[in-house]
């Protein structure tokens, strides 16, 4: 009995922790200026039906579905800010992974925060974070998240907005309350520094959303011309990257001791020159 009411204790106080926890990082959230998490999916879920957005989903998808099937393994997991937007539907892996932030009723998804999933270590073999760095507080806590449930050798594709093009020009001009204006826009190479820092190999990187962000039906007919001319001239300052990374671990190298050879110890002796024996 006393056991019975002692891990009951033990369990309210977790479920109180826990309960303080999310007030704190919806707190911290506010703080930021960034909207909880059913908040945000539902703001970004809106956004991909604008017809701005349906033409960056559009690039994406054109973009990340070759790189996709070049990936295997027994289980993907993609991550991102709205679980109505899955990039991984012609993957030939399997068993496909996504969270959603709140229960809904009548959903049968699994519920998960993305800065701490309930997977084991290494226990993925392709993650694909859509956006997830641009629209989170901590991006490099989610990054090492997903590092965390990749497998050894398992590969991680990134996409994410490039600060260095007509986009990331036009969020200073932007209202930063909309999306996709809201998003961090992190550079390629604070990324790619963070990607050194965790042990993960950069194999290629790709750019796309070359055409101007402006959410107007009759300018966005011509994205795709856009989008051929800058792929063509493989322009570095496309909307979005699309980093393709590897999980590696550096194996450890035995430093074997140096011994010093024994040398045989020859016994000179000096000849004799112009010795001259002197005999009685």
């Amino acid at each position: 009995m006393v056991k019975f009411w002692s891990a009951g204790r033990r369990m309210r106080v977790r479920v109180k922790s826990m309960n303080l926890l999310s007030k704190h990082e919806t707190r911290r959230r506010l703080l930021r200026g960034m909207p909880d998490s059913d908040e945000l999916s539902s703001l970004v879920g809106q956004w991909f039906q604008s017809p701005q957005g349906i033409a960056v989903l559009r690039v994406e998808q054109t973009l990340v579905t070759p790189i996709i099937s070049r990936l295997f393994g027994y289980h993907i997991l993609q991550v991102g800010c709205n679980n109505e937007v899955s990039l991984i539907g012609d993957s030939p892996v399997g068993h496909k992974i996504t969270f959603v932030p709140v229960h809904r009723p009548g959903s049968t998804q699994p519920v998960a925060n993305n800065e701490e999933l309930p997977l084991a270590n290494g226990s993925i073999d392709v993650v694909v974070l859509h956006h997830a760095l641009d629209f989170t507080d901590d991006s490099h806590r989610l990054l090492r998240e997903v590092t965390r449930v990749l497998r050894p050798g398992g590969q991680m594709l990134i996409i994410g907005f490039n600060p260095i093009s007509y986009w990331g020009l036009w969020k200073f001009f932007k209202r930063r309350i909309d999306i996709p204006w809201r998003g961090r826009f992190i550079s390629r190479k604070r990324i790619s520094d963070w990607l050194h820092l965790l042990e993960l190999h950069i194999e290629s990187v790709d750019y796309g959303v070359h055409f101007l962000p402006l959410n107007f039906s009759r300018l966005l007919r011509y994205a795709e011309k856009l989008e051929k001319f800058g792929a063509s001239i493989k322009s570095p300052f496309g909307g979005a990257y699309f980093i393709l990374c590897i999980k590696q671990r550096i194996p450890l190298t035995p430093i074997l001791p140096k011994w010093r050879s024994l040398r045989s110890r020859a016994t000179v002796i000096p000849a004799a020159e112009n010795v001259r024996a002197k005999i009685h």
